[in-house]
């Protein structure tokens, strides 16, 4: 049983139907796809090489609807960027088509989690069965083998008592750099994720919210006259609202808060009662937060102090006639960049993300079942002045080369039947390198994976076969480690990825080599392939990386015998497609 069909909850319930298990995926709203059918359609990665799994399975149907519908020389295909900016529209019905294709999942909505059975076993405790609740008042009551909490706050984790934290860990509990001095009850700020274009033809004109108060935003008027606000809408800076770039298909714009900006759209302070909040709780902080960012909009387009060139840029934009039809063209989630987090088995920190001591490689993690590579970024914790005009703090965005992500995030440290994908294990400087929605759906479909294995070898989740688990992840075109140049279309990919797991692509650069933790910028935030993470097959093999990669592989248990030696024409590829032939791979 997945709960919450979140980018998470849809990737763990489609690798454990593809490893032949009955799946229950309960989702409590009418739509499934969390953020990235509500809004994010401006996928937060650096270099498409980063991309594998589930969520490049997913782009990849994006970018073939647009071929279908479009065809396949299309300005959609070419907004689309390989299918990571896909219309909310089509997000969700690609979503959908990934659950459709796995017969033995059933999907239900509107379905609440109101209570947890536990049994008290040793070591660790074991959930029987959860009960969900519809918006009649009905109930549904679930025995399943293995649960997995797919929702963005951790939900049923929480209600089965799993440790976990809301807030900032202080500088010295991790060594955080980012950290600050000492530990508070901060949390990353919400914002929507706003879908609006400028085309008439497909334009609803933005009407004044519940609730609104002029006098709530007349204060913008002072930040607008000054040089570092130029524009109502734009991209990075010097704006309100920012407009991500490049253009999605449709003529689209994804709306996101203005990073370091004189005006924001993230509202630290106002989402403190969010993680732990009852349903009406968050509805009135959903409320709230609709209220001051489609009321800033709607002052800056109609009120007649605001300068005219102001108002009529404002005026030129408006939501999508096309797009959440059910909730006045708005999105119908806000985005809950950080709840609640896990405090399981392995708690991923700054340092799970930072150079290695030696080589162009992050920490080296034997158990990774997912890597990204985009860094710690927050949004801000805290505002400081007034609402327009003041400034956030705890705001960071830390470049780092591509990292793995250990097994042991997605572990309850007493319960043996649960797995945590969304509010992962993690310290407050660690989650903003993993809540991210690619990473959200390569954790996603190793729980799913882990959990198949949990309910086929009878054992609890702690003590799946991580080697086993790691197999069956490349296999399904999820890489554990970042390969610049062996990706998950090559058919050399699953031997690298496995060669990588046993720490075979370390080191692989002279000494000295730079570490550049971004390859060349390609447009916004999006670059080419991080350098010194290429395995380089058609190299020759080298005595001295012969002689090390010879004693791995006794380490692992592959036969000498096997293996080539070092010639003239002995190639890394050789060697290492050979040792995947010897242990079966």
């Amino acid at each position: 049983m997945v709960y919450g069909a979140t980018p998470a909850g849809v990737a763990a319930a489609v690798a454990a139907g593809k490893s032949g298990q009955s799946v229950l995926l309960v989702e409590p709203t009418q739509r499934i796809g969390g953020l990235v059918t509500s809004g994010l359609s401006h996928t937060d990665f650096h270099s498409l090489e980063s991309l594998s799994g589930a969520f490049l399975d997913f782009a990849n149907r994006v970018e073939n609807h647009y071929a279908e519908t479009d065809g396949p020389e299309s300005q959609s295909i070419k907004d689309s960027y390989h299918g990571t900016f896909g219309e909310p529209k089509v997000n969700l019905a690609v979503f959908h088509t990934l659950l459709d294709e796995q017969p033995s999942i059933e999907l239900i909505h509107h379905h609440t989690l109101k209570a947890l059975s536990l049994t008290e076993t040793k070591p660790q405790n074991r959930i029987e069965s959860a009960t969900f609740v519809d918006p009649h008042g009905n109930t549904r009551t679930v025995h399943a083998q293995v649960l997995v909490d797919g929702t963005y706050e951790g939900d049923l984790m929480a209600m089965a008592g799993v440790d976990w934290r809301v807030g900032r860990e202080s500088r010295d509990e991790h060594g955080e750099s980012l950290a600050p001095e000492t530990a508070d009850s901060q949390l990353q700020a919400y914002n929507f994720r706003f879908i609006m274009t400028r085309d008439e033809a497909n334009r609803v004109t933005p009407v004044a919210p519940p609730g609104y108060r002029r006098e709530d935003f007349v204060g913008v008027l002072d930040a607008i006259e000054s040089d570092k606000i130029q524009r109502v809408f734009d991209y990075p800076s010097k704006c309100i609202f920012k407009a991500h770039l490049p253009v999605l298909p449709g003529g689209k714009y994804d709306i996101n808060d203005v990073s370091r900006g004189k005006v924001r759209l993230s509202l630290p302070g106002k989402n403190l009662g969010w993680p732990n909040g009852t349903p009406e709780e968050r509805q009135a902080i959903f409320a709230e937060h609709l209220r001051d960012q489609v009321g800033l909009l709607y002052f800056l387009q109609n009120d007649l102090e605001v300068p005219d060139k102001f108002r009529q840029e404002a005026l030129q934009w408006g939501w999508c006639r096309d797009e959440f039809l059910d909730t006045d063209h708005l999105p119908p989630q806000l985005y809950v960049r950080e709840a609640r987090r896990m405090q399981g088995a392995y708690i991923y920190t700054q340092a799970d993300s930072e150079y290695a001591e030696e080589g162009t490689r992050t920490v080296f993690h034997r158990d990774s079942i997912a890597m990204a590579d985009y860094g710690n970024n927050c949004h801000g914790t805290h505002h400081e002045g007034p609402r327009f005009g003041g400034k956030h703090s705890g705001e960071f965005y830390h470049p780092v080369p591509p990292y793995q992500i250990p097994y042991g995030v997605l572990l309850p440290k007493d319960i043996d039947n649960l797995l945590v994908p969304g509010a992962v294990s993690s310290s407050h400087v660690g989650f903003c390198a993993l809540r991210l929605e690619p990473v959200w759906m390569s954790l996603g479909q190793a729980a799913g994976h882990a959990a198949a294995l949990a309910v086929q070898q009878d054992q609890p989740v702690q003590q799946v076969d991580v080697a086993h688990l790691q197999r069956q992840l490349h296999a399904d075109g999820s890489a554990t480690i970042y390969v610049s140049d062996v990706l998950p279309d090559s058919p050399d990919f699953d031997a690298v990825q496995w060669w990588g797991a046993g720490g075979g692509l370390l080191k692989l650069y002279p000494a000295g080599t730079p570490r550049k933790p971004r390859g060349k910028k390609l447009h916004g935030q999006y670059s080419e392939a991080a350098p010194g993470h290429a395995a380089q097959l058609d190299l020759p093999l080298d005595a001295k990386l012969e002689q090390r990669w010879r004693a791995l592989a006794v380490s692992i248990g592959v036969p000498l015998d096997a293996l080539p030696k070092a010639n003239d024409t002995t190639t890394r590829g050789d060697f290492i497609r050979a040792a995947a032939t010897a242990a079966g791979e």
